[in-house]
């Protein structure tokens, strides 16, 4: 399996660094800053082989400049406002990055931005902005039927996926989902444990898809306890996955 390494950049961004077990190289997933990748490369001995890209938000394309080298890959959304993209991926497409060997699937995941996509592989989701550690990015662009479309589509991946998303926004999520589903006892655990971790200052990724179907209210639209949670807040009866869903990224808005 991959190695995977995690690269604290901004406020409360993460780059991954990924390359095969005692590889000289290493492909990065949204590089928002430039600097610290480069750091990180240069202690551990590898060469950057290719970069990765989610989004066109800033916070994940900002150091894409400073690491571009002559005939390094980069790879994003097609029809992207992103610059240095030199090859476009769209959703259903797969990719195989230089040096590490597993192939990707290219999702879409449009809703935090219309471009957004994901890239799932050797076990592993880079989810970007589309799904967090317990939450799910805000609805800039897109509609709650195009997330909430998505969503069911992740949720089907297995079980021991691991999420890798592009921000440490893990206890704040799980103080929003003890809100929704406050009798959840495995959220009770996950969010207790984050405590820990957050005061410890450790990095609360990745999770497993496991997790997050047993805790996040994003892919729990179904469940009984959060229906009625969703109907609370949005004043009346709620059919359709779709209402559930948006009225639960409605309530994290303002939460």
């Amino acid at each position: 399996m991959l190695e995977v390494t995690p690269i604290p950049v901004l406020s409360d961004n993460y780059t991954w660094l990924l390359r095969a077990p005692q590889g000289d190289t290493a492909v990065v997933v949204d590089p928002g800053e430039a600097a610290p990748v480069a750091k990180a490369l240069e202690a551990m001995g590898v060469k950057l082989a290719a970069i990765m890209i989610t989004h066109h938000h800033t916070d994940h394309i900002a150091g894409i400049e400073g690491l571009i080298g002559n005939g390094l890959p980069v790879y994003g959304p097609a029809d992207s406002p992103i610059p240095f993209i030199s090859d476009p991926v769209k959703p259903g497409e797969t990719l195989t990055p230089p040096g590490l060997g597993p192939t990707f699937d290219v999702l879409g995941v449009p809703g935090h931005t219309l471009d957004h996509l994901a890239f799932f592989g050797d076990g592993l989701l880079f989810a970007g902005d589309a799904l967090f550690a317990g939450g799910c990015g805000r609805m800039f662009e897109g509609t709650p039927a195009q997330m909430q479309g998505y969503l069911s589509e992740l949720r089907k991946l297995p079980g021991e996926t691991r999420l890798y998303c592009g921000h440490e926004y893990t206890l704040a999520n799980l103080t929003f989902a003890l809100a929704v589903e406050p009798d959840n006892v495995a959220l009770q655990a996950r969010h207790a444990q984050i405590e820990q971790q957050h005061a410890r200052g450790a990095i609360t990724l990745p999770s497993t898809l496991a997790e997050e179907c047993a805790t996040n209210p994003f892919l729990r639209w179904d469940v009984e306890a959060v229906i009625q949670s969703a109907e609370a807040q949005a004043g009346h009866a709620l059919s359709d996955p779709v209402d559930v869903f948006a009225a639960l990224r409605a309530w994290k808005d303002r939460f």
